[in-house]
């Protein structure tokens, strides 16, 4: 991920990559490839960077289980940030960080680029027009690939990643918070370990990461969402199908297909409205869908006005606390309510 943010920021008008940091030796070597030549200065640590002078702004894109330490130092320092999904593993950390980002003047931003997706961005639009009338119910499926290898197979295991709900689906517990837009007050969810991993051991230990799950979140003024995740799917025409239903509508979005559409209720059938959604401003597409380039033209603005992150600490929190509490669900097969898991400082 950090060189899918070096290549984005290349292609964006106005920015410089001038840095890395990295412990890790070989991909200290792809940061000087993604640089094709142009200057680089390259450190083993990030307090080296921190204290090069050499950068404006800094993005933090190491392991899960990195970010609270690393955040504690850049934190301190003046320069905007930019960190990325999840905040940090646990709420205790990213409390942490909320109450060191309060100290501070300069921007801390959280890297959940999905907002950002395109067909997503306008389904956002469109139910704030009133495409769907009060929003009752969000709906989102993704069935995909397995996890990916990292440096370390660091994502094999849930000490390191915060577990599957929090590592990969605090994206979609942000979308559906932030399409509610009212406090999410319980969960329930169903998963396991049925497929993937299975078969591999690291020192001796088989990985224990979740690779299937239901997740129901109910919200403050009513509305409910549910996740339907399988990371066994890779015979799915779309990796990701959001719907956002309501009193009066529903709109749907596809990935990566990018088909937007949106209907209006009627007797028995309603008309529905299909489109492809690009955006015209997207200079690289990487593997997001153009989605990290847009995040990027945001957090470049902000930085150079002094203005507030599009998505915030507390909004980075709240999605790995939804996620927390899927997991606890998970663990000890009941519904939990969020004020468990948000008051618990240990959590």
């Amino acid at each position: 991920m950090g060189l899918e943010h070096f290549r984005n920021l290349r292609a964006l008008p106005g920015a410089v990559v001038t840095a890395v940091a990295d412990p890790h030796e070989e991909s200290i070597q792809f940061a000087r490839l993604t640089a094709e030549g142009d200057p680089l200065a390259c450190f083993a640590t990030h307090g080296e960077l921190l204290a090069s002078g050499l950068v404006d702004a800094v993005v933090v894109a190491s392991p899960n289980m990195t970010h609270a330490a690393v955040l504690q130092d850049v934190l301190a320092s003046p320069l905007p940030v930019l960190v990325e999904k999840p905040l940090c593993t646990t709420v205790a950390d990213c409390r942490a960080v909320v109450e060191a980002a309060a100290r501070r003047e300069a921007m801390v931003w959280v890297g959940l680029e999905y907002r950002y997706m395109p067909p997503v961005a306008r389904l956002v639009d469109e139910v704030r027009a009133g495409a769907v009338g009060r929003t009752r119910m969000v709906a989102v499926r993704e069935h995909r690939f397995p996890f990916l290898p990292k440096v370390g197979d660091w994502n094999r295991f849930n000490r390191n990643t915060g577990g599957t709900l929090v590592e990969k689906c605090c994206h979609f517990f942000d979308l559906m918070n932030h399409i509610v837009g009212a406090p999410p007050v319980r969960v329930m969810a169903s998963g396991a370990q049925d497929v993937n991993h299975l078969d591999e051991t690291y020192d001796g230990e088989i990985p224990d990461i979740l690779d299937d799950a239901f997740v129901i979140v109910d919200y403050a003024d009513g509305a409910r969402a549910g996740l339907d995740l399988c990371m066994f799917a890779e015979g799915s025409e779309n990796m990701e199908e959001l719907a956002v239903t309501g009193d009066e509508g529903k709109v749907e979005a596809f990935l990566p297909s990018c088909e937007l559409r949106v209907g209006r209720r009627g007797r028995f059938r309603g008309e529905v409205r299909t489109e492809i959604v690009h955006d015209p401003r997207v200079a690289h597409e990487g593997f997001h869908h153009g989605s990290s380039y847009l995040e990027h033209v945001d957090f470049l603005a902000a930085v150079r006005d002094g203005g507030p992150p599009a998505v915030g600490v507390e909004e980075g929190l709240l999605a790995v606390a939804v996620g927390v509490a899927a997991h606890r669900s998970i663990d000890e097969g009941r519904v939990v309510a969020m004020a468990e898991v948000l008051g618990d400082p240990s959590a």
